[in-house]
């Protein structure tokens, strides 16, 4: 039947396409790593030292997800032929609507690996620190910037990331000023690079008791984590740093408001400030400061095309009107629309829960057309 040989065609002509995409995921690669990591596992002293044990059991999960996904596409169009083949002979025009849903769940997993093949930036792959800060609005902005945090740990959950909080400003009276995060696996800053800017809420203040529309504000920076050769090969000068030190403010157990554990550096030069309160010791939030600090400098380095650390000034975002890339209305209408690439979801609540790979693919797939 006419209907049947259409999909049944549709489907031949992904033949090709999928055989570049485990080419372009180096499938037989990765499958080559993940026999080595598995015989590494299996060592007497692997778990010798837990950090590093548990840094590679992650790395494996992380291959043989990507291995499995693929072959369950590969195995996904296979199953689909031979339904489509059965459907036509028995002449069920019954099964001609599932059959159709089920081709498009099948594009739209395609689509989506296909866009892991545009993550090609030399630190695409790497894990990625964001930071949130709450602009103009005041407390409809503190909570603003909560929600957003919600909605970055939602979206992470949702494709098996871990999220690891570094540190936590509380908002007066409610919400939060500033948070960073630690998001780890992998091409987890390829993804969110795109979420780099400031974000704009309107909406029915709960904190208005006219019931007024307010306009608020919140940045998301995001930078990759650096591999230890680049971070040695970033000097910094200390005697232009200021090293504050301060006792935790955040979520946390008996350490929290006990010891200046907290450490906050700002570079003199550019005016770059991190902070850290994650960590137990001062030592060790000092050494992840460092790091925050190595990447920032890296980042803005690139940005501005610039080799000398001393020649860089620091860009900071105006956390206001007409700086946004993306505008989230949940009144009078609901909309949520990137104002670099222009698509939408009306679904706002959707997007609120971490359903970001929309306006993911829809930057990356930009870039891609742009190069």
């Amino acid at each position: 039947m006419l209907e049947f040989d259409n999909i049944r065609l549709d489907l031949e002509s992904f033949e090709d396409p999928i055989a570049k995409l485990k080419d372009a995921l180096h499938i037989d690669h990765v499958s080559d790593q993940i026999s080595e990591l598995e015989q590494r596992t299996a060592e007497p002293d692997f778990w010798n030292d837990s950090d590093k044990a548990t840094e590679l059991t992650q790395r494996l999960g992380q291959l043989k997800k990507k291995v499995e996904s693929y072959n369950a596409l590969v195995a996904e169009r296979e199953d689909l032929l031979a339904l489509c083949e059965l459907a036509n002979e028995e002449e069920d025009m019954d099964s001609l609507a599932e059959l159709k849903e089920s081709v498009a769940g099948f594009k739209e997993s395609f689509e989506k690996m296909r866009l892991e093949t545009l993550l090609t930036g030399p630190y695409d792959a790497n894990n990625a620190t964001i930071t949130l800060h709450a602009g103009a609005g005041g407390t409809e902005a503190m909570d603003w910037c909560s929600m957003l945090y919600r909605m970055y740990t939602r979206w992470a959950e949702a494709h098996g990331f871990t999220v690891e909080e570094l540190d936590y400003v509380d908002g007066d009276p409610a919400g939060i000023q500033s948070v960073s995060a630690m998001i780890k696996g992998e091409n987890a800053y390829g993804f969110l690079r795109s979420e780099l800017g400031v974000h704009r809420l309107v909406r029915i203040s709960p904190f208005d008791a006219a019931g007024r529309r307010h306009t608020s504000f919140a940045s998301c920076e995001v930078i990759p984590e650096l591999d230890q050769k680049t971070e040695d090969d970033i000097k910094i000068d200390m005697s232009d740093v200021r090293v504050d030190t301060y006792r935790s403010t955040g979520k946390g157990g008996q350490h929290i408001n006990k010891t200046d554990t907290a450490v906050r550096m700002t570079h003199n030069p550019t005016g770059i400030v991190v902070s850290c309160q994650a960590e137990r010791s001062q030592l060790q939030n000092r050494e992840t400061c460092i790091r925050m600090l190595k990447a920032k400098l890296f980042a803005l380095a690139r940005a501005s095309e610039m080799e000398k650390i001393e020649d860089l000034k620091g860009n900071q975002m105006d956390i206001a009107w007409g700086s946004q890339i993306r505008s989230y209305v949940f009144c009078p209408y609901t909309l949520v629309k990137d104002n670099r690439t222009g698509y939408e979801e009306v679904d706002v609540d959707s997007v609120m829960d971490g359903n970001l790979d929309g306006f993911i693919n829809a930057f990356l797939s930009g870039m891609k057309n742009e190069k």
